[in-house]
């Protein structure tokens, strides 16, 4: 069984950008008990070791370890010799940064020694000398090294060495990047487990050295299985600090105290999944209670027609603000128009667009204490007179994510509006799918916030082609499917998300998919209010002829509505798109039947489309 109590959490330096200094106020700032120091940081500060072991100790830091000790073992009796004396430098080094634990890799070099008695004399010799110095080293099987790249091999050499100051070095990313587990591990005795690294990576196709130095990421946002490595490591009774070793180019070049802050939320996050820890449990999702847009008086006008265009009625007005609420079936749509409010500000930096989403949650007040667990800012707006409060977190973009139970879902609406007495139009209508654009970078930020948050599981990453870059896609979908997040990101400036990015100033809900009975009844309804339809190229009819085989007459109606279709096991999926909202953020019908996707292979042809409408006079 293991003790949930937790753990120390640490990160190592070359997690983060920055310099030294940089890198350990943030890691204090988000939080962390200690770091190790990776020697190219300390190699590249203009000072001593004896001053960042000061600065560490000034910001409630312990530096708990001091890496990388490279190609020590197996290469000649005189290169052992020349590496001993490397070692006591080292030794000397961490006598001033204050930490007793040197990180030692295997073996990279093409030539070394397997020989069994050479590697034990060679790592014997150099426990000696840190026991001495009441130092200890952690042995680490690199994925790549030449001799020792599994852990069971460092764990017997090890055994063999027998010494007291020299153990194991557990990291997920060398086990589980060669598709190892940590079976066998309850065999070894968790004080011999000297200190445990995670990182997380996507699932890559690609050679594991370069896989490691690009492409590792915070648990929570790859997709190995950390829960089960960390669960089988702290099975041993292993009390030791849990620690973030990642190498990503993002990373590096991103803010440090936003990724500082992400890393330590996801070992806060793993170590409860692992059952190391107590965290209050995940809500049960039930889909989207409303989509809020801030809007001023012109603009709210301008998208009320537009919505009304859509089949939506105007259902209601707040009591004693300026806003007003639109109705489909299931679907709430806020237009808010209050000055002086988190609406009017988003509104100044963004123009009109979704400035909170609201998710329905079994329990309102267990979800924010879980949110302040996970180090996520939570958020309550100015109430008026006999309001009902609705508590709220805030995405990693400073959208507000409103949280709705059962007991506010009606009050909210009750309390707080006068509601029109006309039925609702649009029965059985709902929010399919949300999706957002996303600033290049932000992806994993996003991922690892609505997976650790909300226990959404993240899709396969889909790529499609704009005319003018790539764009990948990320779902991030609870297990219902009654809340899809589709995160959209670009690296090229010119394809449409890079661009609504860029016309928003910043991430944002760039278009919503409601779920209708019948898309080409819905589509055809809104022509007939007057919507302007999108224009799809008879080219993907033909093409849909040649794949599906559909007949003539079919064909032609789906082209008068501009209807796309797609197929996959699952099923069929309709959907129609309309013409962006000034420019910006659009909607969209759509119907699956089995369908498990968002229609990926038809978004070429969708941006074709408002290519085309945007290039229209008029």
């Amino acid at each position: 069984m293991i003790s949930p109590v937790s753990r120390p959490k640490s990160i190592a330096t070359v997690s983060l950008s920055g310099t030294l200094e940089d890198k350990l106020e943030a890691a204090a700032a988000a939080g962390f008990q200690g770091v190790e120091i990776f020697e190219a940081d300390l190699l590249g500060f203009d000072g001593t070791p004896r001053e960042v072991r000061r600065i560490a100790e000034d910001l409630g830091l312990a530096i708990y370890m001091f890496q990388p000790f490279r190609d020590f073992e197996g290469l000649g009796e005189a290169q052992f010799q020349r590496n001993l004396a490397r070692a006591e430098r080292k030794f000397d080094v961490m006598a001033e940064l204050g930490t007793d634990l040197l990180l030692v890799c295997s073996n990279i070099q093409p030539h070394v020694s397997t020989d069994p008695a050479r590697l034990t004399h060679e790592f014997h010799a150099l426990a000696e000398r840190a026991g001495a110095r009441g130092l200890r080293v952690a042995y680490e099987a690199l994925a790549w090294g030449a001799g020792v790249k599994f852990w069971r091999q460092a764990w017997e050499q090890v055994q063999r060495v027998s010494h007291p100051a020299f153990g194991l070095c557990l990291d997920s990313f060398h086990t589980l990047s060669l598709g190892d587990t940590l079976a066998g591990i309850e065999r070894v005795p968790g004080e011999k487990i000297f200190f445990i690294q995670l990182a997380d990576a996507p699932k890559l196709s690609m050679d594991v050295l370069s896989w490691s130095r690009h492409y590792r990421n915070f648990p929570g946002q790859g997709d190995f299985d950390l829960k089960g490595f960390l669960g089988a490591a702290l099975a041993t009774g292993y009390q030791g600090p849990l620690s973030l070793e990642i190498f990503n180019d993002e990373f590096r070049a991103g803010p440090t105290r936003p990724t500082a802050l992400d890393g330590l939320r996801s070992l806060i996050w793993l170590e409860a999944e692992a059952g190391g820890a107590e965290l209050p449990p995940p809500p049960a999702l039930d889909g989207f209670a409303f989509v809020e847009f801030a809007v001023d008086g012109p603009s709210g006008a301008r998208l009320g027609q537009h919505l009304r265009g859509l089949g939506f009625a105007r259902a209601g007005a707040h009591r004693s603000k300026a806003v007003e609420l639109y109705r489909q079936g299931e679907v709430n749509i806020v237009l808010n128009a209050e000055p002086d409010s988190a609406a009017s500000e988003h509104f100044v930096l963004h123009g009109a667009s979704v400035c909170a989403l609201a998710l329905k949650v079994d329990d309102a007040a267990a979800t924010l204490k879980r949110a302040e667990a996970l180090l996520c800012p939570t958020w309550a707006e100015r109430l008026g007179p006999g309001e009902h409060p609705i508590p709220a977190v805030r995405e990693p973009d400073g959208t507000l994510l409103y949280l709705v139970d059962p007991g506010t879902a009606e009050k909210m609406w009750q309390d707080d509006f006068v509601l029109d007495t006309a039925p609702v139009p649009g029965e059985g209508v709902v929010i399919d799918h949300v999706a957002q654009a996303l600033r290049a970078g932000a992806m994993d930020r996003f991922v690892l916030f609505y997976r650790t948050l909300f226990g959404l599981a993240p899709e396969p990453t889909v790529e499609f082609a704009d005319r003018f870059g790539l764009v990948r896609s990320r779902t991030m979908k609870n297990a219902l499917g009654s809340v899809r997040i589709p995160l959209n990101i670009s690296e090229s400036p010119a394809t449409r998300t890079a661009q609504f990015v860029s016309a928003v100033l910043g991430s944002g809900v760039h278009h919503i998919a409601f779920a209708v009975t019948d898309v080409a009844e819905a589509v055809g309804a809104a022509r007939a209010r007057g919507e302007a339809l999108l224009s799809v190229p008879a080219n993907y009819y033909e093409d849909l002829e040649a794949r599906f085989g559909f007949d003539e007459a079919a064909l032609t109606a789906m082209a008068k509505l501009g209807l796309l279709y797609d197929r996959d096991v699952g099923g069929e999926f309709v959907h129609a798109y309309l013409p962006p909202f000034d420019g910006r953020f659009f909607f969209e019908f759509l119907h699956r039947a089995g369908y498990g996707g968002y229609g990926a292979v038809n978004a070429p042809i969708r941006l074709a489309a408002m290519a085309k409408f945007a290039a229209e006079p008029g």
